[in-house]
């Protein structure tokens, strides 16, 4: 019997690996659920192409733009998550929640209770909301896995291991597109440049989070949080042919590290499967070569300053919802092209001091709506402190 997926984000980077993982495992899968924010022509496709009769669209004006071509084909539309799955007699299999922000918290704890298994690709949502996800997890029985390649791999490596073993853990970064470069000789480098990451394919907001080295400060918050270790247990080391995801140390002498190829549908393949089942094989090799001078370097404070925020204290409060927010503001703005790229650097560390700020880094948000606030206020503030400048 094909067990059911739900694909939170079908239409983003995450959702299209993972029908893409589907597509070739049709025998042992199918899809339940999809949903999108406004890509209205992407998920129809998609809903033709995989058979699925139920979707959610959240953004309703758009849908109702559209609404004749869903009803032509007899694909009932939903406009959240309680709507489209509050009827069901039992948990599907399996969720994707691949939804890009902080907006992908709230759709994310709705969909727990309607899943055996809950795969989580959305950074913002553990940094910001893991408390509230953990929660839920608990409550419903609902099994995590991360699907980030660095902590799947993570995940699998601890696997059956003692937590209280674990001596370091690294994550690795590619280094960006300007490992070998002087900041300063790149202050005003333009997007353009900064998007082109050397080895993976990703959205605009995560590529220059990776140029800035953000995206692994993000990683190494996400992992003390999911594997409940101190920050001090991860360090980062700078691998720039990105084959290895993750190295675990143990206190035994032991080290284990994890390789695969640049693309998310390995780890959302394994995820799938849980190493319980037969996994009709992804066409790829080990590629024994990628070992040869594996070139792990630690990486540069001066031109990665940002990694100066792996200073602060990560213990639930408003300063992950208030560091997530600002750096969502500063490279938004740097790809409109209204501030230079060593702005980003810059100003993060700056904002982050203000008393405005801080007067909350040791107040823990109460609900999903006061982290929904908060980042309206950061960027009400962002908006008077940019115009007066």
């Amino acid at each position: 019997m094909k067990k059911d997926i739900i694909i939170i984000g079908s239409t983003g980077s995450i959702g299209k690996s993972t029908l893409n993982v589907i597509k070739n495992n049709k025998n042992k899968f199918k899809i339940k659920l999809l949903s999108t924010n406004k890509n209205i022509h992407k998920i129809y496709n998609q809903a033709l192409e995989f058979k699925v009769k139920d979707i959610v669209i959240f953004n309703k004006d758009k849908y109702l733009k559209h609404e004749h071509i869903f009803k032509k084909k007899k694909i009932n539309v939903f406009f959240s998550i309680d709507e489209a799955l509050k009827k069901n007699k039992q948990k599907s299999y399996y969720a994707v929640s691949a939804i890009s922000g902080i907006h992908g918290l709230k759709p994310t704890i709705d969909v727990i209770k309607y899943t055996k298994n809950l795969g989580l690709a959305n950074k913002e949502s553990i940094i910001c909301g893991w408390k509230f996800i953990k929660k839920q997890l608990k409550k419903n029985k609902t099994k995590f896995i991360p699907l980030d390649s660095e902590h799947f791999s993570i995940w699998s490596l601890l696997d059956q291991e003692n937590k209280m073993n674990v001596k370091k853990i690294y994550l690795t970064a590619s280094g960006g597109p300007f490992l070998n470069k002087n900041l300063n000789d790149i202050k005003n480098v333009s997007p353009k440049l900064a998007l082109k990451h050397p080895n993976w394919k990703m959205g605009k907001k995560i590529s220059i989070d990776s140029a800035t080295m953000m995206n692994k400060i993000f990683e190494v918050i996400e992992a003390k949080k999911i594997f409940e270790l101190e920050t001090d247990k991860f360090e980062i080391l700078i691998h720039p042919k990105s084959y290895i995801h993750a190295i675990v140390s143990f206190k035994t002498g032991i080290s284990k590290l994890l390789a695969h190829d640049t693309t998310m549908e390995i780890p959302i393949l394994n995820s799938l499967y849980q190493k319980n089942n037969y996994i009709n094989p992804i066409n790829n090799n080990f590629k024994f070569t990628n070992l040869n001078g594996l070139n792990f370097i630690q990486p540069n404070i001066k031109n990665f300053p940002l990694l100066k925020i792996l200073n602060y204290k990560f213990n639930n409060t408003f300063f992950e919802i208030i560091l997530v927010s600002i750096n969502d503001a500063l490279v938004k703005m740097y790809l409109e092209k209204s501030i230079s790229y060593i702005s980003i650097h810059k100003m993060l560390l700056k904002l982050l001091k203000k008393p405005y700020f801080t007067k909350y880094y040791k107040i823990s948000p109460k609900n999903i709506n006061e982290i929904e606030n908060m980042v309206k206020k950061v960027n009400n503030y962002l908006d008077v402190y940019f115009y007066r400048k």
